[in-house]
């Protein structure tokens, strides 16, 4: 029978109008997994419950009109993505983009790139091993995200990703999973068939192509890393948790570290712990060293890495945090700590090639401007009490206390004016740590001695001196102490702390000093890394240098929602930033230390507490003087402060409301300004004065604690 033009199209008008029919409940559970989206976040997207969503997904319960059409549009896009088992795809490209495999929110968000898959987490049934030496690479669909070192070639303005090494065709690292899938960045996926950690270290260094680019020209590549989840863990033989919790690191005679020593492999001497480092001696240029992270032994600490975890994450979303990680700061080697001390060293390597004038041989000569292979000795004020240079000495003359701000306005001094305010509104400083760190001249040398020396201020140390006779406002914190509180007779302090007593007015008698002649801004590439990488992830979070100010605290508001594998990034930078600083003044761990031994913190080059003092020193003044602007152009004055947050009483929550600005809307130099950058002020957060007040009183400090949530600044966050 035939129909007409118009009978077809009337029939497909009607077929069209019907409801629409979704796959089955088991394959939406698929879809979604397939995304790397929990229950909880489609639920979210689709403004209903999580029970709700496992209702669809066992067949249950079928959603209605207006939410069954927003279900059945994301299960479309996902299985355009997803396709099942055995459903034909396009073969990928000879030379494919470098991918994302981490999804994005399905709500809108800020940002305008297309929403990401991740892939179906593959089973022991699915996983194909090559049959051919080499190792089988496939590539997931997902858009580009920048990654450090940017090119800007098709992609409409964005950013693309820097390509790899040639050397390293897989990228820095590799989340390895029970079935022997291996997650890299970029969406790259390989098979890895090791049966025993021997056999893994083997073909990370022989097969599997990772691997990372040296930082500097005088320096090493990065070692490979590989991730193990617990199912890849427990293949290997280890155990769910380490019993040692004091030690961190499995016995000597465990049978995986005796594996390890049989096959004349060895380990450094933090054992096999967390981030176990296995290593052979380099074979020429070839480093012969494989860096080992365990997911279940608690590697990535939760403040350091909030969601990154396999309850949360899939391992391919946990490989795009650490690669984006890996490619914008470097590859981990330990905690975010450990990986701020050693990107000191990489992008400063403390040797250099030399070539002897005798006898035209090349060798390894001092690298200026780096702090050498030996570590430099502290000046005793500038030591820990327990380290040998005090307890040897005899040292009774006092030390440096250069430490973060942690003050507390007197609660008498609190006006009926104040008080009757309605809010206590917290601002946070940028990354204040990384900010003081630019063009920081440190000392690169050993100490010298100095008895009533005139006070230089270019000259980098610390001196003794009184400063108990400045006279400040007392609803200000004293620039000079960590507590705020005035200094009562001479004391040690870092230049810094110096030179703004000067600048303050104040004249200055030198008792004594130790210096330090050889002088560079060791800090200023690591800076420079750290600040790009952290301005690049907030880009990624919709977080960008143009935003009038009151589209930067709407942006930040949501910012962590935007993408939560970016949000981990980026505390990760925030927490390697304070962690490397902090690592700089390591004491001595366990119970079986005795004062006056060496540690093997001490033994490092970059054990350098005059460089820390620097640091801290510099934020501390530098928060004096932005507090000192805003009494000057506000007659505003803090409630309580910390290293990098301060609490005002105000009128309003909102920031735009009492930061000053001038008549034409421009902030007001000198003050507290909003923006992204190290060094300027978001929203921390806002409470009601009376619990600002109540916390006074009881004698806490609501910095701490003004963000809510059971959120202690100095917990979470501090070194």
């Amino acid at each position: 029978m035939g129909l007409s033009e118009e009978e077809l199209l009337a029939a497909a008008d009607e077929l069209l109008a019907e409801a629409p029919q979704l796959p089955s409940p088991a394959e939406r559970a698929r879809l979604r997994e397939a995304a790397g989206i929990t229950q909880a976040r489609l639920a979210a997207a689709l403004k209903t419950t999580t029970q709700t969503i496992k209702n669809y997904e066992n067949g249950r319960s079928e959603p209605r009109s207006p939410r069954l059409e927003a279900y059945q549009r994301i299960l479309n896009g996902w299985a355009a993505k997803h396709p099942a088992h055995g459903t034909p795809q396009a073969a990928p490209a000879t030379q494919p983009q470098a991918r994302t495999a981490f999804t994005r929110p399905v709500a809108p968000a800020p940002r305008t790139d297309p929403v990401t898959s991740m892939p179906a987490r593959a089973t022991a049934n699915t996983t194909e091993h090559p049959t051919e030496p080499g190792p089988e690479r496939r590539h997931l669909a997902a858009p580009r995200l920048s990654t450090g070192g940017e090119t800007r070639e098709e992609t409409g303005g964005k950013t693309a990703p820097a390509a790899l090494d040639p050397r390293f065709p897989a990228g820095p690292l590799a989340v390895l999973d029970g079935d022997g899938t291996a997650y890299g960045i970029g969406g790259i996926v390989l098979d890895c068939p090791a049966t025993t950690i021997v056999e893994l270290v083997e073909w990370t260094l022989t097969r599997s192509g990772l691997g990372a680019a040296k930082l500097h020209r005088y320096g090493t590549d990065s070692d490979p890393l590989v991730v193990l989840t617990a199912a890849a863990a427990a293949k290997f033989g280890l155990p769910e948790r380490l019993e040692d919790r004091r030690g961190l690191r499995l016995p000597q005679d465990h049978p995986v570290v005796a594996q390890v020593t049989k096959a004349k492999w060895q380990l450094t001497q933090r054992g096999f712990g967390p981030w176990p480092r296995i290593y052979r001696k380099a074979q020429g240029r070839d480093r012969q060293c494989v860096q080992l992270a365990i997911l279940p032994w608690d590697a990535l600490d939760s403040r350091s890495w909030p969601g990154v975890n396999e309850a949360e994450m899939h391992p391919a979303d946990i490989a795009r945090v650490l690669g984006v990680y890996a490619q914008r700061v470097i590859t981990p080697r330990g905690s975010t700590a450990v990986s701020g001390l050693e990107l000191m060293t990489a992008l400063r390597p403390p040797t250099r090639p030399v070539r002897d004038e005798e006898t035209g041989n090349w060798t390894r000569g001092h690298h200026a401007g780096s702090l050498g292979t030996v570590p430099l000795p502290p000046a005793p004020p500038e030591a820990r009490p327990e380290h040998p240079v005090v307890v040897r000495t005899g040292w009774t003359g006092g030390f440096v206390n250069e430490e973060a701000y942690q003050w507390v306005r007197d609660i008498d001094l609190l006006t009926g004016e104040e008080a009757a305010l309605p809010y206590a509104v917290g601002l946070d400083l940028n990354t204040a740590f990384l900010a003081s760190t630019a063009r920081l001249t440190v000392g690169l040398s050993e100490p010298d001695h100095f008895v009533r020396p005139r006070f230089y201020p270019k000259a980098t140390g610390s001196w003794l001196v009184d400063l108990s006779h400045v006279e400040l406002d007392p609803r200000l914190p004293s620039p000079f102490t960590p507590t705020g509180r005035r200094p009562t007779g001479p004391a040690w302090y870092q230049t810094h702390t110096v030179v703004y007593a000067q600048e303050l007015g104040y004249d200055v008698d030198i008792l004594e000093a130790y210096l330090r002649r050889e002088t560079g801004a060791y800090l200023d590439p690591w800076h420079d890394r750290l600040k790009a990488a952290y301005a690049q992830t907030l880009a990624d979070l919709g977080v960008t240098p143009d935003l009038t100010d009151e589209a930067f605290l709407a942006a930040m508001e949501v910012h962590k929602q935007v993408d939560p594998a970016m949000a981990a990034v980026l505390a990760a930078i925030k927490a390697t930033v304070k962690g490397g600083i902090g690592k700089l003044f390591e004491g001595p761990q366990g119970a079986g230390y005795k004062d006056g031994e060496e540690w093997p913190a001490m033994k490092r080059p970059t054990w350098a507490p005059w460089i820390r003092n620097a640091i801290i020193a510099k934020t501390r003044v530098n928060m004096h003087r932005k507090l000192t602007s805003m009494a000057k152009f506000t007659g505003m004055y803090p409630l309580a402060v910390l290293s990098d947050c301060v609490v005002y009483p105000t009128a309003s929550t909102n920031p735009l409301d009492f930061l000053p600005y001038t008549e034409s809307g421009k902030p007001i130099p000198g003050a507290f300004r909003l923006g992204p950058t190290p060094g300027r002020a978001k929203l921390e957060g806002a409470q009601s004065m009376t619990w600002a007040v109540d916390l006074m009183e009881q004698g806490y400090n609501p910095a701490r604690h003004i963000k809510g949530d059971g959120h202690d600044a100095v917990m979470d966050e501090g070194e």
